[in-house]
């Protein structure tokens, strides 16, 4: 059998925005595939046998054919290795838990040259699976050693990588709440920092803690006798308790307390280092030493009979609540306690180490809580309970059932009213009762906790009942009234004069009344600020506006360098303009070398136009005219040229345009025509704005119209605009000397 060489992976590529592949983000792989390229699918002996045997799940690829099996027929049919590739590394993500759909492979201009991408919420990711599918892959080819354990193997490289980089589930699921709503989302760290909207308009979260979580709230949260005695005052009915110093003070406080007692950290959570239901001096003593390692103080508390409850509260309501369950092993008369707690509870796939798992796996030798446990039932873990014996393994932290339906409107009023009280927006409030439906008072029942930032996916993944949509309960709080948290982005993509154009449309803004930020050629601005001189028309810069909180409009400059490098830097925009479709011979390295390429390149700035947006087209190209139909909302065309065949149709359909007539702006909707206000004639314009383009002047126009700015306001906007970047700054820094700023105040 012939042995092929390895695809070489000639260019990796992640694409973070919007690009001329879709909407998402995407890693691009550029592959030459050697010898492979004149050897497709069904030309190497049991090739297909052996590559659908390792990924027996490839049968539920539909590929171009549009249903299951697809794949599987065109790899019996024939197809090419980097069209393979990309199905491969789609099932790797698929087994890790990181399901895409999405996959492209395009051959190039260079013979075996192929562009494959495939979907990538995270680029670290998406190249561990890119390189455990390459290995998969040739393996498969050259029919070497590669079985179900390497595939495992495989999946579990990709799975590991997943949990080093991707959102945990808590915020992954507030994130995905707000994708549901068409919130944009930026990721701000390596962590789960994550942004929610744009520029002002934004909103942060870092797992289950808010722009609205108050640090005072957390740090009284932290500290359960403060938090305690904060409750107390305001009614909310709590065990009574004192922190205590030492062990011997510990039996004190119990003695004094009345037993049974619980033990408990002052500032720990997730039910570390808490013993519950204490009768004797050696259990109270004991449970001492297993708390104090886990906070700054001890406390002792009236242990509270009933199960444990743990209520979710957002904005000043409940949304979830979870009942704990405590934990138990029947013995057999063989097993060990250990064993037995390896094969009845760590053996539920409900437990793993990872965030996604539920519950936690239980481990005896580090666990001292639990080693106590056992000690109180005269067993340790080396232990054989007689057969039929109940051995309670965990008294806390199980909240696995879902009761939310059953919680009593006065339960739920103390636990909003205990968040309230602590100053949390988000909490999570902790309370023992014997039944959630009836009131506190009448059953003995206390909030013993209230927690900041707390986990989400006991609501989520209940081991009995339903899952709760608590993303969407934390994402409604912070953009009530279904505010989109957007603000008005204009995208300007293009390459002649589309700096003076993106400065031009930013200053029409800017004199509307919004702080706007501009990314272009020029640099990056704040207002009429450079606060970067170097060209700033990039992803980079364009995140670096819509991170800003202080921003309420942005202009990006998007050259089709950008679109075919990094995608755009935002979703989705109000405004879309291109101007043109020159610039080609710039691009050889990605393989575009025609103008007409560029239609599909500078498509993405019109595909991601919002559905209230419009998109601004020059009518002097047909074929940027044609990119009218992919617009998901409204169409402005603009020429210099009133006859332009486009602009003509546009009109007669109806449609809005910016022309010129009579040496004057001239604003078209449908057959109705009306000069623009406050300029006047374009010769004496022109003749003191020589660095503006008469095509341009309308695409700003065009835009500043489609964004609502009166019409009175463009025109005398335009008239003021300083087309000389030069003078406008110098005119800028005068202005600032002579006008005092608050700071000179200050």
């Amino acid at each position: 059998m012939t042995r092929f060489d390895d695809i070489r992976l000639l260019r990796i590529n992640y694409l973070r925005g919007p690009n001329l592949w879709t909407y998402r983000p995407v890693l691009e792989v550029w592959l030459d595939l050697g010898a492979l390229e004149d050897h497709p699918s069904n030309t190497i002996p049991g090739f297909t046998d052996r590559l659908t045997t390792l990924l027996p799940a490839l049968i539920e690829h539909h590929c171009g054919v549009g249903e299951r099996g697809g794949f599987i027929q065109r790899l019996t049919e024939g197809t090419w290795a980097g069209h393979v590739l990309e199905h491969v590394v789609i099932e790797l993500l698929n087994l890790a838990g990181m399901p895409t759909g999405f996959g492209q492979t395009r051959s190039t201009s260079q013979h075996g040259v192929y562009r494959m991408v495939f979907r990538a919420r995270d680029e670290q990711v998406a190249r561990v699976a890119l390189a455990e599918g390459h290995r998969l892959l040739m393996s498969a080819i050259n029919d070497q050693p590669f079985g179900a354990a390497d595939v495992q193997r495989a999946v579990d490289a990709v799975k590991a990588k997943v949990e080093d980089c991707y959102l945990g589930p808590s915020t992954a699921c507030i994130v995905g709440a707000a994708t549901d709503r068409g919130i944009p989302h930026l990721r701000l760290n390596s962590g789960n920092l994550v942004q929610l909207g744009y520029g002002a308009n934004q909103q942060r979260i870092w797992t289950a803690e808010t722009d609205y979580t108050s640090a005072i709230g957390e740090s009284i949260a932290s500290d359960k006798e403060l938090t305690k005695s904060l409750l107390a005052s305001c009614g909310v009915p709590v065990p009574e308790g004192q922190v205590v110093a030492n062990a011997e003070e510990a039996w004190e406080a119990a003695e004094d307390i009345g037993l049974p007692v619980a033990v408990k950290p002052s500032d720990a959570n997730h039910g570390r280092g808490v013993s519950l239901e204490l009768h004797t001096r050696d259990e109270v003593m004991a449970a001492f030493a297993v708390a104090e390692p886990e906070g700054s103080d001890v406390m002792v508390e009236r242990f509270v009979r009933g199960s444990e409850h743990r209520l979710l509260v957002v904005g000043g309501q409940v949304v979830a609540a979870a009942r704990g369950e405590i934990i138990t092993v029947t013995g057999d008369g063989s097993s060990t306690v250990a064993q037995l707690i390896d094969s009845q509870l760590n053996s539920d796939p409900r437990r793993g180490a990872e965030e996604e798992y539920p519950l936690d796996v239980i481990v005896l030798d580090t666990d001292a809580k639990l080693q106590l446990e056992l000690k109180r039932q005269d067993l340790d873990g080396q232990a054989v309970p007689a057969a039929g014996r109940i051995v309670t393994i965990q008294r806390n932290g199980n909240m696995a059932i879902d009761c939310t339906d059953q919680v009593h409107p006065d339960v739920a009023h103390a636990a909003v009213l205990a968040a309230r009280v602590v100053g949390l927006d988000i909490a999570g409030v902790d309370l023992v009762a014997e039944d959630i439906s009836r009131p506190l008072a009448a059953q003995g029942g206390a909030i013993v906790e209230v927690n900041a930032g707390p986990g989400l996916l006991m609501h989520l993944k209940p081991a009995v009942g339903s899952p709760r949509p608590v993303g969407r309960a934390i994402c409604d709080h912070l953009f009530p009234d279904d505010a989109p948290g957007r603000i008005p982005v204009v995208g300007v993509a293009g390459s002649q004069d589309t700096a003076v154009l993106s400065r031009l449309v930013a200053w029409l803004i800017g004199l509307g009344g919004r702080h706007t930020g501009l990314a272009c050629r020029d640099g990056l601005f704040l207002e009429r600020r450079r606060v970067d001189a170097r060209d700033s028309a990039h992803w980079e810069a364009g995140r670096r506006l819509l991170v800003n909180r202080a921003v309420q409009a942005v202009v990006i400059e998007n050259g089709a360098e950008t679109i075919l490098r990094d995608g755009l830097a935002y979703d989705r925009c109000e405004v879309g303009i291109v101007t043109d479709l020159e610039g080609a011979q710039a691009l050889g390295e990605f393989d575009i070398t025609e103008s007409d390429q560029m239609v599909r390149v500078l498509r993405t700035q019109v595909d991601v136009v919002l559905p209230e947006g419009t998109a601004v087209l020059n009518a002097g190209d047909p074929r940027v005219a044609g990119l009218a139909p992919l617009c998901d909302g409204d169409v402005i065309l603009y020429a210099a040229d009133p006859q332009a065949e486009a602009l003509a149709k546009h009109r007669e359909a109806g449609g809005k345009a910016v022309l010129v007539r009579q040496d004057r702006v001239v604003l078209s909707n449908g057959s109705s025509e009306s000069f623009l206000p406050g300029l006047g004639r374009l010769t004496v314009w022109r003749a003191t704005h020589a660095g503006v383009s008469l095509e341009s002047l309308l695409a700003a126009v065009a835009a500043g119209w489609a964004l609502g700015i009166p019409l009175n306001l463009i025109g005398a906007g335009v008239e003021a605009f300083e087309a000389d970047l030069q003078a406008a700054l110098a005119s800028l820094q005068l202005s600032q000397t002579l006008i005092p700023t608050e700071q000179q105040f200050a």
